[in-house]
Parts: structure tokens; sequence; C-alpha cells
């Protein structure tokens, strides 16, 4: 099943200047495995060393954040949108 994934401009470089891709998969964690299978090089940008999302990488899924829900295992269906989203700092 294919959901359509959002990609943020300082990702779009791996996606060919895409800012939406389709990808198959019926978990988070399977999309994004996908992802990065299909544009090489996503992983190490979404991804620790420790193998878990960055804290700075905010994932949504039909603008639900995941980690309000079942983290990367969370389910996805055909039709779905994630969404990838850098965390924002800034201030004084």
């Amino acid at each position: 099943m294919s959901v359509t994934v959002r990609i943020p401009t300082p990702l779009q470089e791996f996606t060919q200047n895409k800012d939406a891709v389709d990808i198959d998969g019926s978990t988070v964690k399977e999309v994004l495995g996908n992802l990065d299978a299909q544009f090489a090089g996503m992983r190490q940008r979404l991804y620790g060393d420790d193998g878990k999302l960055r804290r700075f990488v905010n994932i949504y899924v039909n603008q639900e954040d995941i980690r309000f829900l079942k983290g990367e295992d969370t389910e996805v269906s055909e039709g779905d949108e994630l969404s990838i989203v850098p965390a924002i700092a800034g201030g004084r």
C-alpha cells in the first residue's frame, strides 16, 4: 500500500527536489525504510547512530504526531499522508 510522504525542503536534495513522494509500507518504520531504499541518504538524516529517530525529527501521520500514537510502529493505510517535519529552534 502506498502513502504520500511530505519531504521538507532541506531533504528534497535526496528526492530530486520533490516535496512529496509515494512510498509503500504498512507502518511508519517500513515506510521510512523504503524511503531510504528509494532515496539513498535519507536514513542518516532521520536516524542517529543508535538507530533511533533523531530528536529534532518529527513524524506525523495524517497530522497526528507518532509520538502520541505507536511511534514507528504506527500503522499506515493506503492514501495516508506521512509528514517529516524538522524541529525549529531559536529565540533569544
